[in-house]
């Protein structure tokens, strides 16, 4: 069994236009976990991704827009 990720903040990253606007989709997410901030990619496979999808579903995360 994999112990839980302390997540305390998640926030998406989406690229930025010229004038530093975001633009486009969201791209990755930024997330402190267990205290260290991590860039983490939108992939099912990757393991931080997953948890903060558990954590969100669970209603005990909420990801802030870019």
């Amino acid at each position: 069994m994999m112990d839980q990720m302390n997540i305390t903040s998640a926030r998406y990253i989406k690229d930025y236009d010229e004038n530093f606007t975001p633009v486009g989709d969201n791209k990755a997410i930024w997330a402190t976990i267990d205290g260290h901030l991590l860039q983490v990619p939108l992939d099912p496979a990757n393991r931080h991704y997953a948890e903060i999808l558990r954590q969100v579903e669970a209603g005990v995360l909420t990801i802030q827009e870019a």
